[in-house]
């Protein structure tokens, strides 16, 4: 017998390393299935929350009938979530609505006590400005001149969805007034608080400064009170018609349509109207601000203060990431210095980020931004107005810009080391020098590559939280940071973020049951807009990869 033939199959695979090759595989299954799971968690709770779920009424045993939207787990406006009592006994739990009637919004029944449950399709969900929805029977309308038409009356829906329509149109009203008009007026107002301050230090022409300021003072003055006027004329307006509606208990309740957003009877609502609803519920998502403590309403400051960021974070990160490799790798003599700065930056990926955090308050806030204010913005420094020394747009962005640096540098590195010797000796040997080498030839190589590791920083500095705690991220931000004039930017305003508003919504909340279903919304947000940003760096990556075919990135 052989050698050969005296191995074992065992051995044999042994040497040829299938063992290990299946327990790659299988690593790398359980990984995919824990993604895959982990996905299907968060679209399972999230997606429902846009659906309108049908409303049930529940009588218990007692007689007592309870009012909620049917639904399992995290499904938007009610969830029935299936739990054990105390004692073992199955029990739901619905959400009721009218919180400014009932003091609470959730409601524990043991399934054993219900006698009954039905959908009527006279139930309807009212969505609020506050309190959260208002679920019962619609009585009348009261109208502004008094007269009123029953719920049974058949122009009821009509003038019911009219009205809405035009308190809605109001509220848009009183926003633009209330923030675009007299916000520029405050604006105004506070430059010339700042020029009056200035303007006192200086003796030579005080009286005539001062006269001028305080005539635009006045004329300032004059129009505020105009548009407080019109104000207070839409807000009387917004009160003038009432919904009277009845819970399932029997009482009676009176709405200001002022306060409504907007109406359906979910219990008459077919599969194709559900759709229509579903999308009108995502765009509202999408395109509103948040209203009850971020609870209710939509997310859209949040994802522009998310996008703006990551978008700063890049465009800060990349020169300073490839300009720090291209030294390290083309210019830097190699020897333990140059490695101990390597082993930095990979150190530096290690850091917890909240360490970051605290270094852009320390240095950027405290040290860079006091040293602006006090430069550029003398005036407002000596009355106590902090412009950039306070957190912002800018410092945030700074501060991941240097959390996510050491990916930069090391992918860039690679890349650069994976451009072929036989070009660079080419490029010098046409008579080229190092630098137009490295910019005519290794950068345009190296671009997949460098793409690559900014896709890496900005996944990881879009979904970053604890730093921006410190560092300019708001729980609620009255205005975006935006301006008419160039850059059209404010870096010094304080910014929503997707990420803090997961957690404000998680743990700070004041209606924790409320918030877990936009809890999970606006992860799935999150994930989505990271994949976007990813996918378009991608895409870039992929055409800059077919255009330098050298590249082995």
């Amino acid at each position: 017998m052989s050698e050969k033939e005296a191995i074992r199959p065992d051995e044999q695979k042994a040497a040829s390393g299938e063992p290990l090759v299946w327990l790659s595989s299988m690593g790398l299954a359980i990984g995919l299935l824990l993604i895959l799971g982990l996905l299907g968690v968060i679209i399972a709770n999230g997606v429902p929350y846009f659906w309108p779920k049908k409303i049930a009424e529940v009588t218990i045993v007692d007689g007592i009938t309870v009012t909620g939207i049917d639904g399992q787990k995290f499904a938007g406006e009610l969830r029935s979530q299936r739990t054990r009592s105390d004692d073992g006994t199955p029990e739901s739990q619905y959400y009721l609505g009218n919180r400014d009637i009932y003091g609470f919004s959730f409601k524990f029944i043991d399934d054993q006590h219900i006698a009954s449950s039905e959908y009527p399709e006279g139930i309807i969900s009212i969505e609020r400005e506050e309190y959260g929805r208002a679920i019962g029977y619609p009585v009348k309308l009261v109208l502004a001149d008094g007269s009123e038409i029953a719920a049974d009356a058949p122009e009821f829906d009509d003038k019911l969805e009219a009205l809405i329509g035009e308190v809605s149109d109001r509220r848009h009203d009183i926003e633009r007034i209330a923030k675009g008009k007299i916000g520029k007026i405050n604006k105004r107002l506070d430059k010339l608080k700042n020029e009056e301050f200035k303007a006192r230090k200086s003796p030579a022409g005080l009286d005539q400064k001062l006269a001028e300021i305080e005539k635009e003072r006045a004329e300032l003055d004059a129009e505020y009170q105009v548009l407080e006027k019109e104000l207070s004329e839409l807000y009387e307006l917004q009160e003038k018609d009432k919904l009277v509606y009845r819970t399932s208990s029997g009482q009676e309740a009176e709405m200001t349509l002022g306060k409504a957003i907007d109406f359906y009877y979910p219990n008459r609502l077919g599969f194709f109207a559900r759709c229509g609803l579903f999308m009108k519920h995502l765009w509202n998502y999408l395109s509103q601000d948040p209203r009850e403590a971020n609870t209710e309403g939509g997310v859209f400051p949040a994802i522009f203060g998310t996008f703006v960021m990551t978008l700063l974070m890049s465009v800060l990160v990349t020169p300073f990431g490839v300009v720090a490799a291209i030294y390290l790798r083309e210019y830097a003599k190699q020897g333990p210095l140059v490695r101990a700065v390597r082993i930095s930056v990979n150190n530096l990926a290690g850091v917890p980020s909240i360490v970051f955090g605290v270094f852009g308050l320390g240095f950027f806030i405290y040290i860079v931004g006091d040293g602006i204010d006090s430069f550029f913005f003398p005036t407002k420094a000596e009355q106590g107005i902090p412009t950039f020394k306070t957190g912002g747009l800018l410092w945030a962005s700074l501060t991941l810009a240097l959390m996510t640096i050491p990916v930069v540098v090391v992918a860039t590195e690679e890349a650069l080391a994976a451009v072929p010797r036989g070009m660079r000796e080419a490029s010098l040997a046409c008579g080229a020098s190092k630098w137009q080498t490295i910019q005519r030839i290794a950068l345009p190589a190296a671009l997949p590559g460098i793409i690559t590791g900014l896709v890496l920083a900005m996944a990881r500095g879009a979904g970053e939280v604890a730093p921006l705690m410190l560092v300019g991220v708001v729980e609620s931000a009255n205005e975006l940071p935006l301006t008419t004039e160039p850059p059209f930017i404010h870096m010094d305003q304080k910014f929503m973020h997707l990420g803090f508003q997961i957690y404000d919504l998680g743990f700070q909340s004041p209606d924790s049951e409320a918030a877990r279903p936009m809890a999970f919304a606006t992860t799935l947000l999150l994930i989505v807009l990271v994949v976007v940003l990813n996918l378009a760096a991608i895409i870039i990556r992929q055409r800059l990869r077919r255009k330098y075919m050298t590249s082995t990135f």
